[in-house]
């Protein structure tokens, strides 16, 4: 167990992809050598743990850098129940330090390029550019505030790289029209119902088509499933159009543990093209909970709120995440996945919060049976700063 975090590294350091110069392969396995058994370590190339109560969080073996599952409790991981969920200790530590604001910050994916590397080296860079004495002259003088903005400073730059520029504020939409039908009707105040609709397993829709005409004039818009328990079906964008053909109005589920980030920003473009205007962005269900054989278990490229940042940028912004413009950015109504008992319900408030700081702008939970500790859940919404 490393000394200053309370779990264990399941899965092994990061090696990076093409072979690094002998100073460079030194200085990674010094950084390891100390990191590893005090954190954890695994090398990811741009260190979180200012902002994650000195845990790693990439002992996560899902690989989620902002936040826990909806899977998780405070006994044990959903995904390996022989170890604590690590995000349910970063929570827990962050509230006992008063560091819990520390959490909002929408932190990046990795950069595959970097992972393996050492980040001290960078480090060291900012801290040139910056100037060593003025460095030596906040750090000298006393005052805290001084000390802790010094190095913010140095660190902030790995953390947040010029592609991401990830923060804690909320960022409202770039437009004021709601969207698509169902943005419409919420804004109104009306009392909208959604259900859910689970997609073919084969070519035939004549099932899916009857399902959607059935819905249609009890529901304000239908959701489609993308795979759930990672089992494979019909897409949810076939049957979102689909739905809409048959004048429905579709919610798009997209799960992250499908995607890369490319096949995101590829898929959405797609989708809007299609006339598909709102999306629920959800990480997934474990490859865990797959037949077999299964898939790769220990990392996905994004999580959901990593989703909801990239594709609020993408509308707003008109950017891919490669910084490239476009000229006819898509318009659409993002949604994210509550989940009001997983875990303390003042640790779920916050995270709800990040999503909406991310770019979540309805949210949707599985059916509640328990009508008291929703509104506990509620109550706990409500005392966060949305």
């Amino acid at each position: 167990m490393p000394l200053f975090t309370p779990g264990r590294r399941y899965q092994p350091p990061f090696m990076p992809f093409k072979r690094l110069p002998f100073k460079k392969r030194l200085l990674t396995k010094i950084e390891l050598a100390i990191k590893s058994p005090l954190f954890g370590c695994r090398m990811c190339g741009n260190c979180l743990l200012s902002k994650t109560a000195l845990i790693c969080p990439m002992e996560c073996p899902k690989g989620l850098r902002n936040g826990p599952c909806g899977g998780s409790t405070p006994e044990k991981c959903y995904v390996d129940e022989s170890r604590p969920c690590i995000w349910y200790k970063i929570y827990d530590r962050a509230f006992k330090l008063g560091r819990e604001a520390h959490l909002l910050e929408v932190l990046p994916p990795m950069d595959w390029d970097k992972a393996g590397h050492d980040s001290w080296s960078e480090i060291v860079s900012h801290a040139k550019d910056m100037g060593i004495k003025t460095i030596l002259s906040h750090l000298n003088s006393g005052e805290v505030g001084s000390v802790s903005a010094t190095v913010e400073s140095i660190i902030q730059p790995i953390r947040q790289p010029e592609w991401w520029q990830g923060d804690s504020e909320y960022h409202a939409p770039k437009y004021t029209q709601p969207i698509s039908e169902l943005e419409k009707k919420l804004k109104a105040g009306e009392f909208v119902v959604t259900t859910e609709i689970v997609p073919p397993l084969s070519i035939n829709t004549d099932k899916l088509k009857r399902n959607i005409n059935l819905l249609k004039n009890y529901a304000s818009a239908l959701n489609f499933t993308d795979n759930a328990s990672a089992v494979p079906r019909m897409s949810s964008m076939a049957c979102s159009k689909i739905s809409i053909d048959l004048g429905a109005e579709p919610i798009m589920q997209i799960s992250a543990r499908d995607k890369t980030r490319v096949g995101l920003q590829s898929d959405v473009i797609g989708a809007s093209a299609l006339g598909i205007r709102n999306f629920l962005c959800l990480t997934g269900d474990s490859m865990m909970m797959s037949p077999n054989p299964k898939g790769r278990m220990d990392i996905v490229d994004f999580d959901s709120i990593q989703m909801l940042w990239i594709l609020r940028r993408l509308r707003d912004e008109a950017k891919y995440l490669d910084g490239r413009e476009i000229k006819n950015p898509p318009q659409y109504f993002l949604g994210a996945a509550a989940t009001p008992f997983a875990s303390n319900m003042k640790f779920q408030a916050l995270r709800e919060q990040k999503k909406v700081n991310a770019g979540a702008q309805f949210f949707q939970t599985n059916v509640v049976f328990d009508a008291d500790d929703l509104d506990n859940w509620l109550n706990e919404m409500l005392n966060a700063t949305f």
